[in-house]
């Protein structure tokens, strides 16, 4: 990293509600963390130097894995805090990130582990030379299907002896110290960043906010677009803001995992369904259903683990992309629909966002 007079590492994807930062502890102190960076309108940090076009083709949700740290007490213990983090980011981005990509730009003398041990496979043969990211060290780009990784890594571990099966340590082990957020729906993101946060690292403790474009500035005020954050976002200058950030501000959209069952009314056959993104008169759901244009159909979803709602539909349009994905239009919503979505734009959705107050209160004091 640049050194930074405040001592940390912050960058402006941490910043973001699509970014999410896993912590190990132990005796209550951090001594590992791992964050993940899901895409956004910012994109990747490694997108700059490696060409991504293939993985996003092939369809499915992107996030980098950066920041990888552990303690130097723990860092010769064979992989005591490491092996755990890991198969944490794999849980996480396979049950409640809807993540099938992983990519990850690392150091060459570590891509060997990365290769050999979890069958990532490089991006580009030659090591890039200089990545601004990580201050100008050399990087090797790598990329990971999760939708193929269980096949990959049953064929090379079933047959090891338990303390060796990676397989059984990822997909079956079932670790209890492995907490997971607290939420009402089913949101993939975890949005933790407080005014009060954003300001102490972004402003009091670095002066990342104000070093940023006008474009990335108006892109903070189009993500927080709420009175209580507009205070500690910086300033940017509207007439220089482009189309798409003011087509994003108009029309914000939610990323969710909401499972659920389709009628359609004219054959009474049901489907199941899951929501993967929704916005206050719509939603886009992969489905394998056989479903035309224009079709009338009846919705039943899961909103989280306690909500529900029933929806009157119709079949927008086909992805062009996956044929099992499709857009719906909602012509008739119940109130707990309204409700769910209401809370998403106001960001009332994570005990974590009371919880960081909190916590940073006891951590300046």
């Amino acid at each position: 990293m640049k050194p930074d007079p405040s001592g940390l590492r912050v960058t402006i994807y941490h910043a973001l509600p699509t970014t999410t930062t896993l912590l190990a502890k132990y005796d209550g102190r951090v001594v590992g963390t791992l964050s993940l960076i899901r895409d956004s309108a910012l994109g990747f940090p490694m997108q700059k130097i490696f060409n991504i076009k293939k993985i996003r083709l092939a369809g499915g949700n992107i996030a980098e894995i950066s920041a990888l740290a552990v303690h130097a007490r723990f860092q010769a213990l064979g992989g005591v805090i490491l092996f755990p983090l890991i198969k944490t980011m794999y849980e996480y981005a396979t049950r409640l990130f809807d993540t099938r990509h992983l990519v990850i730009a690392v150091n060459p003398r570590h891509i060997g582990f990365y290769e050999s041990i979890l069958f990532f496979r490089r991006l580009k043969k030659n090591a890039v030379k200089n990545y601004d990211f990580v201050n100008g060290a050399p990087a090797v780009g790598a990329h990971l299907d999760l939708q193929e990784a269980l096949e990959v890594f049953k064929k090379n571990y079933e047959k090891k002896e338990p303390t060796k099966n990676l397989y059984r340590y990822f997909v079956e082990l079932i670790m209890p110290n492995i907490v997971w957020p607290d939420k009402r729906f089913f949101t993939t993101n975890d949005p933790v960043m407080t005014p009060e946060l954003l300001d102490y690292f972004f402003n009091q403790k670095t002066q990342l906010f104000a070093n940023l474009s006008n474009h990335e500035k108006a892109l903070l005020h189009t993500i927080y677009d709420l009175p209580a954050y507009r205070a500690v976002l910086p300033a940017f200058s509207p007439e220089k803001e482009s189309t798409s950030d003011r087509r994003r501000r108009r029309h914000k959209r939610f990323s969710i995992r909401c499972p659920g069952k389709l009628v359609i009314r004219e054959s009474g056959k049901s489907h199941r369904i899951e929501i993967v993104e929704c916005w206050s008169s719509g939603f886009k759901a992969r489905s394998k259903a056989v479903l035309q244009v224009g079709d009338q159909v009846d919705g039943h979803i899961e909103l989280g683990p306690d909500d529900r709602c029933s929806l009157s539909l119709r079949v927008l349009r086909k992805s062009s992309s996956d044929s099992n994905t499709f857009v719906f239009e909602i012509e008739e919503s119940d109130v707990n629909w309204r409700k769910f979505v209401s809370a998403l734009s106001k960001a009332e959705t994570h005990s974590d966002l009371e919880n960081a107050t909190r916590y940073l209160s006891r951590y300046m004091e």
